[in-house]
């Protein structure tokens, strides 16, 4: 969209003239509404990557496929690994990078894909939303209940178009089951039954030798600085930083996002959440690993106290047996079990008759509805609220946890009602050179 050097204004139009009907890589000045952000139908969209290791280089790989866009820029803290899918998309050394501002500054960067730990997404997101840049951001999109108010105040500033990689939605059989939900056919549910999903715990592995070109006080960031350790450099392992709090909400966050947001989005409560949490237990007192570990022994400890929450509505969602990336819904007529991509009723026919009339629905897959949104200014299936309303209830409930104690929440104001000590756990101090940017 940005791009002067690939063709001029003159040369459009004779190209134009002879019916080209490919998206074509023009500057955004001439054809994108700058008005509302959105690329004309004849641009390209210029794409970026920040983070892009296991489940980052996955989802950059599947915008770069799409025809609309154009990428122009990789960031990883890694440089060979930066260095590496910039090669894969033919792009120059001088294309890789490892400091995620090179990637915000750079004008023909329209839109960003980031996969990074946790602790790094609010600012990547903040400094990308008033940029301008539209965002497809892994979930969870933040660390903290403040990362996704000041998320929220960026994106509102520049309209842009921001998709939460939650994308059990964009699934036809998890959003079948939804809107079989929402829509009644399960009568007036009655209670929801979460798995109990393990909160993170705490980091003193030893140090190991860092590993050559890995900017590992870039990869810190906003938090204090630890020794390297290749456990934490990975997102699942032994334990991997997805287990512990400095950089993660745990499987609270991990998977819980997944099966939380499958809750939010049956039961149409996409812009609120819980009024109460609910602790059955004595508070978590989470351990510390000393050495590489298997996660086993964190998450036995750290699946207690037993957890639920309650919603204005009256209904509970209870953390006890159910599957990972889903719930199961009990409601009047019946009982529907999410999986993640499979569906199951009890009696068989609700679900049965159910699928039969929606035959013939088609979703456009997660990324495409992203890009296909950037140019319509629709909303995404996984617009941000439904990313900052999931997380900020993985959140309050490892805070619960964490405090050991039943726990009032306001949804509108987002902070606890009447407790001064759970409210300061709703931010965490940035270090100097890495603060949250002014909204």
């Amino acid at each position: 969209m940005k791009n002067n050097k690939y063709l001029s204004r003159r040369d459009f139009f004779k190209v134009a003239s002879i019916g080209v009907a490919v998206p074509m890589l023009v500057p955004r000045e001439v054809f994108a509404d700058t008005a509302t952000n959105r690329p004309g139908a004849n641009d390209r969209i210029g794409i970026a990557g920040i983070g892009v290791g296991r489940q980052g280089s996955s989802v950059f790989n599947d915008a770069a496929k799409d025809r609309r866009t154009n990428v122009v820029s990789i960031c990883d803290v890694h440089k060979k690994r930066a260095e590496s899918i910039a090669a894969k998309y033919k792009l120059s050394p001088d294309n890789a990078h490892q400091d995620y501002r090179k990637i915000i500054d750079n004008k023909n960067v329209d839109a960003i894909i980031t996969a990074t730990p946790e602790h790094w997404r609010s600012i990547i997101c903040i400094n990308a939303a008033l940029a301008g840049k539209h965002l497809y951001v892994e979930k969870p999109i933040t660390l903290t209940v403040e990362d996704g108010v000041l998320i929220r105040k960026a994106a509102a500033k520049t309209n842009i178009i921001f998709q939460c990689g939650s994308m059990q939605r964009s699934m036809l059989q998890n959003y079948l089951g939804c809107k079989l939900i929402r829509e009644g056919h399960l009568g007036k549910i009655t209670k929801v039954i979460a798995l109990n999903y393990e909160s993170p715990w705490l980091n003193n592995l030893p140090e190991e030798a860092t590993p050559e070109g890995l900017d590992w006080n870039q990869w810190c960031g906003p938090t204090e600085p630890v020794p390297f350790n290749k456990e934490l450099f990975i997102p699942r392992g032994a334990p991997g930083w997805l287990s512990f709090r400095n950089y993660s909400g745990g499987e609270m966050t991990g998977w819980g996002t997944h099966g939380f947001d499958q809750i939010q989005c049956a039961l149409g409560l996409d812009d609120t959440g819980p009024v109460e949490i609910l602790v059955e237990g004595d508070k978590l007192e989470p351990p510390t690993y000393n050495k590489p570990d298997k996660q086993d022994y964190g998450n036995k400890i750290c699946s207690s106290p037993k957890l639920a929450y309650r919603y204005e509505n009256g209904i509970t969602v209870e953390l006890g047996k159910a599957n990972r990336g889903g719930a199961i819904f009990i409601g009047e007529k019946g009982k529907l079990e999410i999986f993640r991509g499979r569906l199951a009723s009890n009696p068989k026919e609700i679900l049965e008759d159910w699928l039969a009339q929606n035959a013939d629905v088609k979703l456009p897959g997660h990324m495409t509805d992203w890009i296909d949104c950037i140019y319509s200014g629709k909303q995404t299936i996984g617009h941000l609220e439904t990313g900052i309303r999931t997380a900020e209830i993985c959140h309050i409930l490892n805070i619960a946890r964490y405090l050991g104690r039943n726990l009032k929440w306001d949804p509108t104001k987002e902070e606890f009602k009447d407790d001064a000590e759970a409210n300061t756990w709703l931010k965490r101090e940035h270090r100097k050179g890495f603060e949250q940017p002014t909204v």
